[in-house]
């Protein structure tokens, strides 16, 4: 089994907080995610102080035409995130152009995640939004086309791990949302498993947050995760 490791989602409204949170957890994890909740309240400082806890995955799932997302990637690279998303459905050049600007920066570079399909979206969403054959053949599609383009890895939901490793092999990184310990609420991820689970289909990371965060002592939750992954 591949080794994964815990990426803990600080969503929180402010710097503050989030700092609170890292302090607790960094320990256990080897990444922390600054979402959009974090960076619209904090801007750039909110990467640069957590990134003194652990490398930063800064997770604002970019998604525009190919040039706007170039930039943003420009823009965003000198803070120094190890991790930087966008979406997948953006198309291939706008994940090609992510990359390229990413590489354009000089020393070490931000890695380029595509994002696949949202863990909250399940086949009866997927199909209002006019996406048929439900999660598991859109991540697939998604999942090829933006490694053909470039990207470093993916993210999927706890379901799509294994499938995308029969279709795509070894290659690609795999960080994995919407993981729940077992006896946790799902809360609004609709496709779940639990990190034991996900780490023998063969993730590389898998994203943990409010299961932590929201715990009466969020190291200690965070540690008993970790523990879980082997």
């Amino acid at each position: 089994m591949r080794r994964c490791g815990l990426c803990v989602a600080l969503d929180a409204p402010d710097l503050a907080t989030a700092e609170s949170w890292a302090g607790a957890v960094a320990p256990h994890a080897g990444l922390l995610k600054v979402g959009l909740e974090l960076f619209s309240a904090e801007g750039g400082a909110a990467v640069r102080r957590i990134a003194a806890h652990r490398p930063v995955f800064l997770d604002v799932k970019l998604h525009d035409i190919p040039n706007t997302v170039a930039g943003a990637i420009r823009s965003l690279a000198p803070l120094g995130p190890a991790w930087i998303t966008v979406h997948a459905a953006g198309g291939a050049a706008m994940v090609e152009a992510a990359r390229k600007a990413a590489e354009a920066g000089g020393g070490v570079r931000p890695r380029i995640l595509a994002v696949t399909v949202l863990t909250s979206l399940d086949a009866a969403a997927l199909a209002a939004t006019g996406v048929a054959g439900g999660p598991v053949q859109q991540v697939l599609r998604l999942a090829r086309l933006a490694m053909a383009a470039g990207a470093d890895g993916l993210v999927c939901s706890p379901r799509e791990v294994r499938p995308i490793r029969d279709a795509l092999g070894e290659l690609p990184v795999l960080v994995v949302p919407g993981v729940r310990p077992a006896g946790s609420a799902a809360d609004d991820q609709a496709r779940t498993a639990t990190p034991e689970q996900v780490a023998r289909d063969g993730a590389d990371w898998i994203v943990v947050g409010r299961p932590i965060t929201q715990a009466a002592d969020p190291g200690a939750a965070a540690r008993a995760i970790a523990a879980a992954l082997g």
